[in-house]
């Protein structure tokens, strides 16, 4: 959309993930809400109300934090929801000079983040939304429509 935009220090992880791929977390008519969670960690339970089978029923964009090491369970758990086809991004040391973005769907990502060997400091990024940049058809924020900008002022 030409809208100009950086990465100040101090960003969370998820906008600063989401500044490197350069996407919307959410869309108009597509998705309008994002999840921040982690997983089910050997050191702490998560309240089964923040299952994460039941919190990708709603097919929010859903970041993972402190996932990584899990990733091909959790993407299999996902697939029930989103389906196999539905992209997901892994973005390692997020705003780092040594910044690593995967890209790939729920059937291969795990692939894809094994193949580079992560195991810490990086967020999962899975849902629909991530895929609008390849499908023209979808209007991205209605916010930055040049047909809005025109009639602002009337």
């Amino acid at each position: 959309a030409a809208v100009p935009w950086d990465v100040p220090p101090g960003v969370p992880a998820y906008a600063a993930a989401a500044a490197a791929l350069g996407a919307e977390l959410t869309v108009p008519e597509l998705v309008q809400t994002v999840v921040l969670t982690r997983t089910q960690a050997r050191s702490t339970a998560m309240p089964d109300t923040e299952a994460l089978a039941r919190v990708a029923g709603i097919r929010a964009s859903l970041v993972l934090h402190l996932a990584i090491t899990r990733v091909r369970v959790l993407a299999e758990e996902l697939t029930a929801e989103y389906g196999a086809d539905c992209p997901v991004a892994v973005v390692a040391f997020a705003s780092r000079p040594n910044q690593i973005v995967l890209r790939g769907t729920l059937a291969d990502i795990a692939d894809h983040v094994e193949g580079a060997g992560l195991k810490h400091t990086a967020v999962i990024v899975v849902g629909r939304a991530l895929g609008v940049r390849e499908q023209p058809d979808v209007a991205c924020s209605h916010l930055y429509d040049p047909a809005r900008e025109r009639h602002r002022g009337e």
